[in-house]
Parts: C-alpha cells; sequence; structure tokens
C-alpha cells in the first residue's frame, strides 16, 4: 500500500476517495479538508477569537489541534460533567493536551459551580442522561463564548456524527432540526456562532490524525449514553458505507446542498432556537421563558446528594 502522493509507504487507505496516505500526507489531507470547509461555509476569519467546546475525545482535541496549526487563536473550554471516573478521564486528557501546545483552557465543574452533576439530574428528573447533558453543555459553552467575547463555539461534531443525526431526524422528518443542521448556526439575538470544521472529516480520519499527532484521548464511549439512539443510527450507515463508500458524504452534503434550505424558517422549541426570545430572570441568557431550561433544571436538581454513576446505569 502506497501514499497517493510521495509513492511512500501508507499507513492508511480511504477507500471513500480512492486514496492511500503516508503520516506526512494524512496529515496534510486533514488540514486541508478542514480549510476547504471553514472557506466553503465561511465559518470564521483569520483574526476571530474561537472557543473550542473539549470533551478530552479524539474530535474535540483534533480540531484544537488543527486550528492551533492553522494559525488560528483558539482557546478550549471544558465542562466537568461528574460522570464518575468517565470525566475524571476525560479532564486529564484535556488539561495535558492543552499543556502540551501551551493553549488556554477554561474549565467549569457543574458541580462545583452549579450545584449538581448529569448522572443526579438524570434521576431526579428521570430522563435520559443526554438531555440533561446536552442543555448543560449548550447553555454553558453560549454564555462562556458571549462574556468572553469569543467570535464562534467550535465543536468536534464529524462526518459521522452530522450524517448520523440527519439520518434520525429525516426518519422522523423533525423540521425544526432539520432547519437547524448546517455546519453553521450566525449568530443571533444572544446566541454565539457555532461551526463544525470536521464535516468533511469522518471518525476513523480522526482517530488516526490523534495517533499520528500522538494526541492522547479518552478511548471509552460515556457510560451515560448507553442506549441512545445516535449510536443506531452511525451503526446503520457504517453498513452502508461498507457497501457504498462516500455514501455518507453524498448524504449529509447533498442535503446542503440540495435540500437544507427548504427547511429554512422552521423553529424548534428548545433553548436554542433564536426565535422570539425574552431573558432569563435568572442568568440573563435569552430565554422562551421567564426561567431559561438550564436554570430552571439547576434550580430542580442543585441540593441533592451525587448519585453515582453506577446506579444511573443500573436502572437503564
Amino acid at each position: 500500500m502506497k501514499c497517493r502522493v510521495c509513492r511512500g509507504p501508507a499507513v492508511i487507505d480511504l477507500r471513500r476517495h480512492n486514496a492511500n496516505f503516508c503520516p506526512e500526507h494524512f496529515l496534510d489531507f486533514t488540514r486541508k479538508q478542514v480549510e476547504k470547509a471553514i472557506d466553503e461555509f465561511d465559518m470564521f476569519g483569520p483574526d476571530d477569537r474561537l472557543l473550542v467546546a473539549v470533551s478530552g475525545g479524539k474530535d474535540s482535541l483534533a480540531i484544537w489541534d488543527l486550528l492551533l496549526d492553522l494559525g488560528y487563536a483558539a482557546d478550549g473550554l471544558y465542562i466537568g460533567l461528574g460522570i464518575g471516573d468517565y470525566s475524571d478521564d476525560s479532564g486529564r486528557h484535556t488539561r495535558a493536551f492543552a499543556e502540551s501546545r501551551q493553549a488556554t483552557l477554561i474549565e467549569i465543574d457543574l458541580r462545583d459551580e452549579h450545584g449538581f452533576d448529569i448522572p443526579t439530574a438524570a434521576t431526579v428528573t428521570r430522563r435520559v442522561p443526554c438531555s440533561s447533558c446536552g442543555l448543560s453543555k449548550r447553555h454553558l459553552f453560549d454564555r462562556a463564548a458571549v462574556e468572553g467575547g469569543y467570535d464562534a463555539v467550535v465543536t468536534g461534531h464529524n462526518l459521522d456524527d452530522e450524517a448520523a443525526v440527519l439520518y434520525g431526524n429525516v426518519l422522523t422528518w423533525q423540521a425544526d432540526y432539520l432547519g437547524r443542521q448546517r455546519p453553521v448556526l450566525p449568530e443571533a439575538n444572544g446566541f454565539p456562532r457555532k461551526v463544525k470544521p470536521l464535516v468533511r472529516l469522518t471518525e476513523r480520519e480522526m482517530a488516526a490524525y490523534c495517533v499520528i499527532r500522538g494526541i492522547e484521548y479518552q478511548i471509552d464511549e460515556c457510560p451515560m449514553a448507553l442506549g441512545n439512539k445516535h449510536i443506531a443510527y452511525k451503526e446503520a450507515l457504517n453498513l452502508i458505507e461498507e457497501q457504498s463508500p462516500g455514501s455518507k458524504f453524498t448524504f449529509y452534503h447533498g442535503f446542503l446542498a440540495r435540500a437544507a434550505e427548504r427547511f429554512d424558517g422552521a423553529s424548534g422549541d428548545d433553548d436554542s432556537t433564536p426565535v422570539g426570545l425574552g431573558t432569563c430572570e435568572r442568568c440573563g441568557r435569552p430565554s422562551s421563558n421567564d426561567v431559561c431550561a438550564f436554570c430552571a433544571l439547576s434550580e430542580r436538581v442543585s441540593g441533592h446528594d451525587p448519585v453515582p454513576v453506577e446506579l444511573v446505569r443500573n436502572k437503564r
């Protein structure tokens, strides 16, 4: 197996590109794919300040590394979710990376600063953990970006993630979510711009990038995500991709090119929708109610004794 560029020994084959790459040219390939996504979707400019939502996983650490290498002013934000050993390991990987790159890392501990963690929130609300987790992360990322004067929040959603979400939304025809499934969500009504520069790269490619770059990351899946439909959608698309390389890219980017605009103007009911909003009387963030969903969650859950991850997992 030889590199398509230099004909030297290749370390990875990319069937959807009908190409193999050596370490040097694979890294060059990933950087060009990120640059192309940034330019194609006009994500941000060279002088913009970026806040990278970092989880300690391969995708968020990879995009932070890529942006730093490309010369962008990119700081990281890590949220301690209180998910037992998983969160401890995620935090260690994130701090180690930031130190190795001498990059600025902002940390927020959910329990220390807001009085609850994700396992406890899931138990008290009797809802799936991903509900409280997603709500909390969106709120805290948005607030940190606005208060810190950042131009955009960067997330590590890759092609596999976006194709799986699109697959799920199409199966149930969630028009409101389809209206927001773009690589860029513009700044509006107190919400910062949100961008996804990895939409041209797959999960496997990001894992290979981290291995070649020597970036250690959290390998284990979140124990709170067991049973999440998103994982099943990924597995279904992986089967299709195996038979027809490039299907994920065609599916997602074909949607963006030919169908996304049909859902413009659709609105949802969650706290990330920047239409018809007032202000939360607790935190001052945009909200469709007097108290935003995050503050309502915090008030309901704060004060409860921490619930071990194992207890939540055993009840599912």
